[in-house]
């Protein structure tokens, strides 16, 4: 009697975990998320830049021996920025900012990120902090050359939050003198990030009505099930698609979609508000009071109720992606660069 209650106790167990490794395999093979509808406003303004001056990609090598990609606008030895480029973009999307400061005679590094532009495959990284590594070679070489200047590091939209997560590491964090924030990406849940709907619901901004759209759309399934495999130390499935964006197919310096890493790395740190408190450097945000991903006034709120020293600036009339396109924000951004 003994021996047949324990095995049946076994034949519970095993069947419990077989079960549950079945869930947990469903969940990441099946709950994957199709590509939002084309969100005009986000993208369509790239495709109007002009890219005749556009410098040629070069190369830097980061610890593991890959050759990665930057644009250079040489100019002044005495102030440096290095521009962060936003979800599925590339350093081109920072042009004609990086012109706007090179004109008034700052040094411009625009770093493909890995996984991003013309750094091939698209779409993922090794491990997260990756992306932080590479960064900190990149800086490595190019200080040496400058060791005086003042360096800023500017993010764009998902840029933005790497830049928040770069601000807050103990050692990179002070590779920089000063940080700028672009209508960030602090997390899913963030209180500044518009509530989206597939269905194209009606969101009022300012004065005029907009469409509530998502430029992303998030494998939920597929994230469950890879963390749970996270918590038991497994990670061989962290290079999975988790997150893909609606960016044309003919254009090839775009990355369709984020492995799990990669999202996890090119954002801030998990508890984004303790971040904001780990800053040690000058930091100023702006965002536009137009902004189609998020909300103006609740981002101004986030980072006041940790840092009352990091100003949130609210330019009229400007929306996410006009943050590096439009003349009036670019304006104000190369104004915040001192002489």
């Amino acid at each position: 009697m003994r021996l047949y209650l324990m095995k049946r106790v076994a034949i519970g167990i095993l069947l419990s975990v077989l079960l549950w490794g079945v869930s947990v395999a469903g969940l990441i093979i099946f709950g994957t998320a199709n590509a939002p509808a084309r969100f005009a406003a986000i993208s369509d303004p790239f495709s109007a830049i002009e890219y005749r001056a556009l410098p040629l990609p070069l190369r830097y090598r980061a610890r593991d021996g890959a050759r990665l990609s930057f644009r250079e606008y040489p100019g002044s030895e005495r102030r440096v920025a290095v521009l962060i480029h936003g979800s599925a973009g590339s350093s081109s999307d920072m042009h004609l900012l990086a012109v706007a400061l090179q004109e008034k005679g700052v040094t411009v590094f625009v770093p493909d990120l890995r996984g991003h532009g013309a750094n091939q495959p698209h779409g993922d990284i090794g491990y997260v902090g990756q992306l932080d590594d590479d960064l900190a070679d990149f800086m490595a070489e190019k200080k040496a050359t400058s060791p005086n200047a003042v360096w800023t590091l500017v993010g764009f939209s998902s840029g933005g939050g790497f830049a928040l997560r770069v601000a807050a590491e103990a050692s990179l964090g002070q590779a920089f003198d000063r940080y700028i924030l672009l209508s960030p990406y602090l997390k899913y849940n963030a209180p500044s990030l518009r509530a989206s709907s597939s269905d194209t619901k009606k969101n009022k901004i300012g004065s005029s009505a907009a469409t509530v759209q998502s430029w992303a759309a998030v494998s939920t399934g597929r994230i469950i099930g890879l963390s749970i495999l996270n918590f038991f130390g497994a990670h061989a499935w962290d290079g999975l698609p988790v997150i893909v964006f609606p960016v044309p197919d003919d254009v090839i310096s775009v990355t369709r979609t984020y492995s799990w890493r990669l999202q996890r790395n090119f954002a801030p740190h998990e508890n984004y508000l303790a971040d904001m408190r780990a800053v040690r450097r000058p930091m100023h945000v702006f965002v536009g009071a137009a902004d189609q991903l998020f909300v103006p006034e609740k981002m101004r709120d986030e980072f006041q109720s940790q840092r009352r020293d990091i100003p949130v600036f609210i330019l009229a009339n400007m929306g996410h992606t006009d943050m590096v396109i439009r003349p009036e924000a670019i304006g104000a951004v190369v104004a915040d660069f001192r002489p």
